[in-house]
C-alpha cells in the first residue's frame, strides 16, 4: 500500500530524491543512523559538517574548547559578530542544525586534549571522527585512540592555499564501488543453460519483418558468435581485425527488400556497434582475486565481518558452481527490441543470478554454522548485493598515523620520488609538517607574526631541511615555496575550507555507506595551480 501523499515517507522521498538515486535507501538508511564527531569547529570542519548534515547524516557531535573570535567569525559562514566570546562548539551547532531538521547535533565544551586524558572513551560510539586544526601531539593520540578501536579518522586541514586531507582506516571494505567503466555482464562467451535456451528457441529465418527488426541485440550478438566460433576452432575474436568481420557478419544478416536492397535495422546495428562491449572474455578482476586470496578471507573467525564471509562463500562457488565464474549480474542494458522478448531476456538474466544468489547463500549458512553463529546473522538481502556486485569488490587499509610520522630512510623513497619533480603536490605535504614541528619548537606557526615573516623563514628552511635529512632524502625545496609557507602565517581561508568541505563530505559518506571508494591515503589540494593529488604516504 504506497504511503498517503504528504506523509513523512513521501516528503523525505522527495527531499532526499537525488541522493537516493545515487547510493539507494540502503545507503541512505546508513547514512542516517551514522553519528560523526567532529574536533574543532573551524571553518573547514563546518563546512564539512554542512555538507553530511544535508543529505541527512544521523547525529553529530562537535568538540571544541574555544570561544569563539573575530578571526572566526571572519572565515566561518556558522557565526556572526553576536557569536564573539560564546563557545564555538556551541555556536556552530546551533547553525547547524537550522540546515535540517532531521538531524541531530550536540557539542562538548571541552579540549580534545582534556576529552583525550579524562575519556578516551567517548569516541567509541562514533562511525567516523573528523578532526581539524590540530597540533601534531594531539592528533597522535587521537590517532592512536582510534586506531585501537577500529574507528576512521580523517585528518583535514586548509593552511593558506593548501588543502590536505588524511584518511587513517585499518580495514575498509566497498560492495558497491561504482566503477565508471564497467561493462554488463552478459556472458556470451560461456553462456549459461537458460541463456542457451532462450536463444535457441528464437529463429532469425522464421521470423516476420517486425519479428526480425525487433529482436534484442544480444540475441544476434549470441547467434552470429556462435557462428564464428564455429568457424575458428571454438576461440571468440580477439583482434581488432576479427571483431571487424564479426561486425561485417552481423550487417550482412539484415533482411533485404524485393529490389535487393538491405534494409534499416537498428537492432543489428546495435549488436554490431556492441561487439567491444558485449564479446569480451568473462573474467575474474584483479582486485576481486586478491580479496579472494587476502588473509582475512582464508582465515575465517567467530570475529569475522559479513563482508570477508561472504566473499569467502562467493570464492568457494567460483570454484564449484560457478565454474571459475563469480555470481551472475543479473541485468542488461538497455536495447531495440519488442517489449515481449525483451521482458523474456531479463528474465533469464533475473532468474540465473537468483540461481547463484541461492547457492552463495547455502554456502554463507554453511560457514557461518562452522564459525558458531545462526544461519540468518547475514541477511539475505546482504548477500544479495554482495552477488550482484562481486566483481567490483574493493579493501581499502591505510597505514596508521603513527606508522607514518615515524618512518625510517627506507619508507621515504617514496617522497624522494616524488620530489624529484620540484612542482609534485608532495612539496606541500613536506611544508605542512615542517609547519608542525615549527609549532613544536616554538608554540606557534611560521609567519604568525607580521614582523617574524622573515625570520620564521630561515627557521622553517632548517625544520624542512631536519625532516628531510631524517628520510635520507637528498634533496631541497624551492625558496619561493617555503617563503609562501611563512606568508600563510597559517591562515585559513573560507575558500579553500570550504572546497576541502566539499571533498572531505564526499569522503565521509563514501565510509559511511560502505559506497565508492575513499582515496587512500593523503590528498593535497594546491589552489594556486588547482590541482590536487592522492598518494600512500
Amino acid at each position: 500500500m504506497a504511503a498517503p501523499r504528504g506523509s513523512p515517507i513521501v516528503d523525505k522521498e522527495k527531499k532526499y530524491d537525488r541522493q537516493l538515486r545515487l547510493w539507494g535507501d540502503h545507503g541512505q538508511a546508513a547514512l542516517e543512523s551514522a553519528q560523526v564527531c567532529l574536533i574543532n569547529a573551524t571553518a573547514t570542519g563546518t563546512e564539512i559538517l554542512k555538507n553530511i548534515i544535508l543529505p541527512g547524516i544521523g547525529s553529530f557531535s562537535v568538540v571544541d574548547g574555544n570561544k569563539v573570535k573575530g578571526e572566526d567569525v571572519g572565515n566561518n559562514f556558522f557565526l556572526d559578530k553576536d557569536s564573539i566570546g560564546k563557545s564555538r562548539a556551541q555556536a556552530t551547532t546551533e547553525f547547524l542544525l537550522e540546515l535540517n531538521s532531521d538531524v541531530r547535533g550536540d557539542f562538548v565544551e571541552e579540549s580534545p586534549e582534556q576529552l583525550l586524558e579524562n575519556n578516551p572513551q567517548f569516541f567509541e560510539s562514533f562511525n567516523l571522527v573528523v578532526a581539524t586544526d590540530l597540533v601534531e601531539r594531539t592528533l597522535l593520540d587521537l590517532a592512536a585512540t582510534l586506531w585501537s578501536s577500529g574507528i576512521p579518522l580523517l585528518v583535514c586541514r586548509s593552511y593558506g592555499f593548501i588543502g590536505y586531507m588524511r584518511l587513517v582506516v585499518k580495514e575498509h571494505t566497498v560492495i558497491e564501488s561504482h566503477p565508471d567503466n564497467a561493462r554488463d555482464d552478459l556472458r556470451l562467451d560461456c553462456p549459461f543453460p537458460g541463456l542457451v535456451h532462450f536463444v535457441d528457441s528464437l529463429d532469425l529465418s522464421q521470423m516476420t519483418k517486425q519479428e526480425h527488426m525487433h529482436t534484442p541485440y544480444l540475441v544476434i550478438d549470441y547467434k552470429f558468435l556462435e557462428k564464428w566460433k564455429a568457424e575458428h576452432g571454438g576461440n571468440i575474436p580477439k583482434t581488432y581485425k576479427e571483431k571487424e568481420s564479426l561486425r561485417q557478419m552481423i550487417r550482412s544478416g539484415v533482411l533485404v527488400n524485393e529490389n535487393g536492397v538491405p534494409e534499416i535495422e537498428e537492432n543489428f546495428e546495435e549488436a554490431a556497434k556492441s561487439i567491444n562491449a558485449s564479446v569480451v572474455p568473462t573474467r575474474i578482476p584483479s582486485e576481486v582475486q586478491e580479496i579472494f586470496n587476502d588473509p582475512a578471507c582464508v582465515n575465517l573467525t567467530s570475529e569475522s565481518c559479513s563482508f570477508w564471509v561472504i566473499a569467502q562463500a562467493v570464492k568457494q562457488f567460483v570454484e564449484n558452481e560457478g565454474c571459475g565464474k563469480l555470481p551472475l549480474r543479473g541485468s542488461i542494458p538497455d536495447m531495440t527490441a519488442d517489449s515481449k522478448r525483451y521482458i523474456q531476456l531479463q528474465n533469464v538474466y533475473i532468474e540465473q543470478a537468483k540461481i547463484d544468489i541461492s547457492a552463495v547463500t547455502s554456502r554463507v549458512n554453511q560457514i557461518l554454522v562452522s564459525l558458531g553463529k545462526t544461519p540468518d546473522s547475514i541477511p539475505d538481502s546482504e548477500i544479495k548485493l554482495f552477488c550482484k556486485n562481486s566483481q567490483f569488490l574493493r579493501v581499502v587499509r591505510c597505514r596508521s598515523l603513527a606508522e607514518e610520522y615515524n618512518r625510517d630512510t627506507s619508507s621515504a623513497s617514496d617522497i624522494a620520488l616524488h620530489l624529484e619533480n620540484p612542482d609534485s603536490e608532495v612539496v606541500f605535504y613536506v611544508l605542512l609538517r615542517a609547519a608542525d614541528r615549527f609549532y613544536n619548537q616554538y608554540n606557534r606557526y611560521p609567519g604568525s607574526y607580521d614582523d617574524q615573516v622573515e625570520a620564521d623563514t630561515y627557521k622553517l628552511k632548517s625544520c624542512v631541511h631536519n625532516i628531510l635529512h631524517e628520510w635520507g632524502v637528498n634533496l631541497t625545496l624551492k625558496d619561493d615555496h617555503i617563503n609562501e609557507m611563512c606568508r600563510y602565517g597559517a591562515a585559513e581561508l573560507h575558500s579553500i575550507a570550504a572546497f576541502i568541505g566539499g571533498a572531505a563530505a564526499q569522503e565521509v559518506i563514501k565510509i559511511i555507506t560502505h559506497q565508492f571508494v575513499p582515496f587512500s591515503n593523503t590528498y593535497i589540494y594546491n589552489a594556486i595551480t588547482a590541482s590536487s593529488a592522492t598518494f600512500q604516504l
